[in-house]
């Protein structure tokens, strides 16, 4: 693996969004409007990382495991999805915001699926700041269909891939490894989320519950990237020495 650049700023952020039930019951209100503040919560985020200066932002809305929870909760989740699909690419658009949706879009109803092809051409050449939503998502699935996709492409190659050319088949192959994970809620946990992808990336955990994240706890993050000692398998005298 090659050494990434190292910048103040990280180039990619991953945000595992956890605790907009918690949010909402705390309040006494129902999920459901958790999960609206939740949506607050992104636009808030998205915004301040474009002014930040991050190329690119992934966000895990919906895991493939997501789809045990309730099915009122499942259905809402799905709405709020094509709403934002409906409403806010607009925006997103006049912002130079280039949306993505990674995940096994299969199991989305037709009207979805066209609403995210239409979403991902209309802002494609965007280049303010990429906004990957990992909808219907699991890291092990990413291996599994990388995996799938290189054997079809060179069957007479099994056993001797690469690296590299198993990362280039990765649902976000085209984009930089991210510098910097964050998950809200208080789990400390990858739960099945860019399990190659993080292999390196500084891993940074708070309480705050994710309809109260603002920007101030978005800097916080990124200052406690900005101490870490990133080596990448090198010593800290190595680095040292580093022009």
């Amino acid at each position: 693996m090659g050494i990434p650049e190292v910048r103040p700023i990280p180039r990619h952020i991953a945000i595992i969004m956890d605790g907009n039930g918690r949010w909402a019951k705390q309040r006494g209100l129902p999920r459901m409007e958790g999960h609206r503040q939740g949506v607050e919560a992104v636009r808030r985020v998205v915004r301040h990382c474009a002014e930040l200066g991050v190329e690119h932002l992934t966000l895990f809305a919906f895991s493939s495991e997501n789809w045990r929870r309730p099915a009122e909760e499942v259905g809402f989740l799905m709405g709020l999805f094509r709403m934002m699909l409906q409403r806010e690419v607009a925006r997103m658009h006049r912002n130079g915001v280039r949306l993505t949706v990674i995940g096994d879009r299969s199991r989305f109803d037709a009207e979805l699926q066209a609403l995210i092809a239409r979403a991902e051409a209309k802002t494609a050449a965007n280049t303010k700041i990429c906004l990957n939503i990992a909808a219907n998502y699991g890291g092990r699935w990413d291996i599994v269909q990388a995996m799938n996709r290189l054997t079809s492409k060179h069957p007479e190659r099994a056993g001797g891939y690469t690296e590299a050319e198993l990362q280039a088949e990765l649902a976000l192959g085209w984009a930089p490894e991210p510098d910097l994970f964050i998950r809200t809620g208080g789990e400390q946990r990858l739960s099945n989320f860019l399990l190659w992808q993080l292999a390196y990336t500084e891993l940074y955990f708070t309480d705050m519950l994710w309809p109260d994240f603002r920007e101030e706890a978005l800097d916080e993050a990124v200052r406690s990237y900005q101490c870490r000692e990133r080596r990448f398998g090198r010593t800290s005298e190595q680095l040292a020495a580093s022009p």
